[in-house]
């Protein structure tokens, strides 16, 4: 499937909107709401076992989801503030609480998203960051964005969970 060209047209979500979906080990969904579907703009057919990363918008740095992966797969949950890509160009922001399924044997089934509006305070904050962050990567790669991430926590004195839940309150 082709990844659309990004538009400047800004979807935004009702602060009572849920968005969620499913992901099966390898990042293909495997469930989506109504809400998911309707704000991507995708049928529900173009979606199942599709790759997650279809929605991901180009304004988001690798950084972010290398610390999402790096987490789910030690099976811990994140918080993070997504830029997701509509089918038609269009973006919107959430903000997710992403955490894994396990299976009786404790091995990890599946991965579980549940995102929601995110705060002024986070969008005034935010984007900002996260052009920081991609600038970074374009010019020194990956590890230069993530010693950036980590100068920017350090300033504030904290540590990534603590600053990401900060924005939302």
């Amino acid at each position: 499937m082709i990844k659309p060209n990004p538009t400047q047209n800004e979807k935004t979500l009702k602060s009572d909107d849920f968005i969620v979906s499913k992901t099966d080990t390898h990042g293909k969904i495997i469930y989506g709401n109504k809400m998911f579907i309707k704000i991507s703009g995708y049928e529900e057919k173009e979606l199942l076992d599709a790759p997650h990363s279809l929605l991901r918008h180009p304004d988001m740095p690798k950084v972010i989801f290398d610390l999402l992966w790096q987490r789910l797969k030690n099976k811990q949950e994140i918080f993070a503030y997504v830029k997701n890509l509509c089918k038609d160009g269009s973006f919107y922001w959430v903000f997710a609480n992403v955490t894994t399924t396990l299976s009786e044997n404790g091995s990890i089934r599946d991965f579980h998203s549940v995102r929601r509006k995110p705060s002024l305070k986070a969008m005034s904050v935010i984007p900002d960051l996260y052009r920081q962050l991609l600038s970074s990567e374009k010019s020194g790669g990956l590890e230069a964005s993530k010693v950036l991430l980590q100068k920017n926590l350090d300033e504030k004195g904290v540590d990534y969970d603590s600053f990401i839940l900060s924005l939302q309150q």
